[in-house]
């Protein structure tokens, strides 16, 4: 298959300058409705990338995300959410972006054609092949993850990457693609949009699925998440109250005895 950087191509939509915001809002929604079909015939990719993923945690192994500029900071997004939602440790789910920390609010000129710094920035993590790293690039030509997973498959690391562009050059490098060919965006070239919506789709997935994979919901309850303001606090006693059919004064005694929502349920009367 030849590649087609189908993420380039010209928009289908042309004169944006003149239109109402009406009509600018209406093609907007329109291109986004495609993204959630585009998801879903990656479901097979998205399902081994998982399998991985679930495999490596379960032995003690960490997963990765890189990439950069808004593939960069999708990633730390779904990683900084997975310890207040499911309880981890924030070494479990690691989130790098091409820049450093610097770059998740401001762009930092050239920091994804750095070919070898993707790697030193896994180093500096004692990356090993415990681990499995998800390289993220909607264009799939992005120097610092690319590089960086072809210096993991050296090491006998796991890879996986997500990308819009069908046979692109990070997918040859991945041990497990997971390609979201959402075509061109509304404004050309604006990966933002419909690819960057595509990613978190499958990040969500990705986290979400293993988490629950690794016991970390009960039923459909975040009974791991961490408390950490009044309304996180007033769902976990919502959550024991519920579960153990008990009345909220009980629900909120045990969860001061007990701090957490999973400690309170299993030693409810035990």
């Amino acid at each position: 298959m030849s590649f087609i950087k189908t993420t380039e191509q010209d928009s289908a939509y042309n004169h944006l300058e003149k239109m109402s915001i009406t009509e600018v809002l209406t093609h907007i929604n329109t291109e986004d409705k495609t993204v959630p079909l585009a998801v879903e015939r990656a479901l097979p990719q998205i399902e081994l990338v998982v399998q991985q993923v679930v495999e490596k945690l379960k032995k003690g192994g960490r997963l990765f995300y890189m990439g950069a500029g808004t593939s960069g900071r999708m990633g730390i997004l779904d990683a900084s959410e997975c310890p207040p939602t499911f309880g981890v440790d924030n070494n479990l789910v690691i989130g790098i972006i091409a820049g450093g920390d610097q770059a998740i609010r401001n762009a930092v000129e050239n920091a994804e054609d750095h070919p070898q710094q993707g790697w030193l920035d896994l180093l500096q993590f004692q990356i090993n092949n415990n681990d499995i790293v998800i390289g993220i690039a909607a264009s799939g030509t992005t120097p610092y993850v690319i590089e960086a997973l072809k210096k993991c498959k050296e090491h006998q690391i796991t890879t996986a990457c997500i990308t819009s562009n069908a046979a692109s050059p990070l997918t040859l490098v991945a041990n497990y693609p997971i390609e979201v060919v959402v075509g061109p965006e509304l404004i050309s070239g604006s990966s933002r949009m419909k690819a960057g919506t595509a990613q978190k789709l499958v990040l969500n997935m990705i986290s979400t699925t293993t988490m629950i994979q690794l016991g970390k919901v009960k039923g459909n309850k975040m009974v791991d998440m961490k408390m950490t303001n009044a309304k996180l606090i007033q769902r976990g006693i919502q959550i024991i109250s519920s579960t153990l059919n008990i009345s909220t004064a009980e629900a909120t005694e045990l969860l001061d005895q007990h701090q957490t929502v999973r400690q309170a349920i299993e030693h409810y009367k035990s």
